[in-house]
């Protein structure tokens, strides 16, 4: 079992390394997703992900402070309206679809949004 998070970690870090490129695709997201794999699956990729100068800055704010960046929650926002707004004007979807994913849309817009964008306490973790 422990493989299947060790590849999955691999995956969700190809997704979140291609998400550096595309601003469509979200990189923090899945790096936490793949800083949770290789944390049941391998110490030294879990630590390396971690302390990575790229990435780990994100990862350890999130840890530490709970903080998703202001550029982050904008450009989350952004793409769910793009999304719900494509799904609802060319797509021809039953109501209870679109209504179950703005639900799902509006769920995950205010998780972030209520989210802090800055370190709580002052400290400038994420090095902007």
């Amino acid at each position: 079992m422990r493989w299947a998070y060790f590849f999955s970690g691999w995956f969700f870090f190809l997704l979140g390394a291609i998400g550096v490129l595309l601003p469509v695709l979200p990189t923090t997201p899945f790096m936490l997703l793949a800083l949770w794999c290789f944390s049941n699956s391998s110490e030294r990729f879990h630590q390396w992900l971690y302390h990575h100068r790229l990435f780990g800055p994100p990862l350890q704010a999130w840890k530490t402070h709970s903080v998703i960046p202001l550029a982050a929650k904008i450009m989350s926002v952004s793409i769910m309206i793009l999304s719900f707004s494509y799904l609802l004007f060319f797509r021809q979807l039953a109501l209870e679809w679109l209504l179950i994913t703005a639900a799902l849309m509006l769920y995950g817009a205010w998780f972030i949004l209520t989210k802090p964008s800055k370190p709580v306490d002052g400290s400038n973790s994420l090095n902007q």
